[in-house]
């Protein structure tokens, strides 16, 4: 369906319009009056990768290991501008924009897991990241981060997921359900259609007033107007209905049985917050299937737990970005934060 959880996916098809988000979340999230910086509003470090493509890599702090940032679907590195500065006090980190989002090139099709993983590859080897790392996966990079600890394991020291989706929800909802859900699929791919023909004609005014959401609160406007400029390229909608195409398929199936990730250490945060605005027999199917798919990935590592937090939406990395530094923290030691405080564990850390 999307990279969303299957109830997250409802309440966006539902909104006006169908229209895709100029940012990772929309604009209900108040991040305290916390605004990104104005240095999001341009690349940072364009890394060339072997095939001449360039990928937008974004880092800072000193130290080791260092953290890697993998964003959920249709966000580019903005998103993780509350956690980045957090996780930076700790070690050096880094954020990046995947092919064909923000700053970066349009990579070959389709894009698929597979596709994501080979550049994540290729991006740590072309900017001599060295290994080993701590990966951070939200929604569905948190796919991304499992397959590339399942292929790279001697490369990872540990894993925070956030908030990973549920799989294998589709088939067990009631038929009226997957009737409708299919009429508002539909619906997104006529509009993003249009979307990518009027960004190939160059018609910014069709994309600003049908595609793009208004900005939310906490991007400024030198932000707003680079993101805007980079979701009006015809590679930005190809891109995204590629992956929305491929993301129907990868949350179709449940969580193999048989994967592992060996004695990774791994931390799953969940939001406690979910969804309400569905049915009491949709809302079961989605929170049986989100526990399943919890538990299945908890089992593929022999060091792993889970901490649910409060307060906090699917957009955790927004809502909570503490939650997950205190996570990262713990996974790492006490240590690792040297004589001053942890970040974030005061106003927004999980307890």
């Amino acid at each position: 369906m999307s990279s969303l959880p299957f109830a997250v996916l409802y309440s966006a098809l539902l909104s006006t319009a169908l229209p895709i988000s100029l940012s990772a979340a929309s604009d209900d999230h108040s991040p305290d009056g916390e605004v990104i910086a104005d240095a999001y509003a341009l690349p940072a470090e364009l890394v060339e990768l072997g095939d001449g493509r360039t990928l937008n890599l974004r880092c800072s702090g000193e130290g080791a290991p260092v953290i890697m940032l993998e964003s959920g679907g249709n966000a580019d590195s903005t998103t993780w501008y509350r956690v980045q500065s957090r996780l930076a006090r700790l070690s050096r980190v880094c954020a990046y924009d995947r092919a064909g989002y923000g700053f970066s090139d349009e990579g070959p099709y389709p894009r698929d897991l597979d596709a994501d993983v080979a550049d994540l590859r290729a991006l740590i080897r072309a900017a001599g990241i060295p290994a080993p790392l701590l990966l951070v996966g939200h929604s569905k990079g948190s796919n991304i981060v499992r397959k590339y600890a399942q292929l790279h394991p001697e490369g990872i020291v540990g894993m925070v997921l956030i908030d990973p989706p549920e799989h294998g929800s589709d088939d067990l909802m009631p038929k009226d359900w997957q009737t409708q859900i299919a009429s508002m699929l539909a619906q997104r791919e006529e509009l993003l259609s249009a979307c990518e023909r009027a960004a190939e004609a160059g018609n910014a005014e069709f994309i600003q007033h049908n595609c793009l959401r208004a900005a939310p609160r906490w991007m400024s406007e030198q932000v707003m107007a680079a993101t805007t400029r980079n979701k009006s390229k015809p590679s930005y909608w190809r891109t995204l209905r590629s992956e929305l195409t491929h993301n129907v398929k990868l949350f179709a199936e449940p969580v193999p049985a048989d994967e592992s990730y060996g004695s990774i250490p791994l931390v799953a945060l969940t939001a406690a917050t979910q969804d309400e605005n569905v049915p009491d027999e949709v809302r079961a199917v989605i929170e049986a299937k989100r526990r399943d798919t919890h538990a299945r990935i908890l089992a593929a590592s022999t060091d792993s737990n889970v901490i649910e937090v409060s307060n906090s939406s699917h957009d955790m990395q927004l809502d909570q970005p503490g939650a997950i530094a205190s996570a990262v923290q713990n996974l790492l030691g006490p240590q690792a934060w040297g004589d001053g405080p942890a970040p974030g564990r005061h106003e927004d850390s999980p307890h």
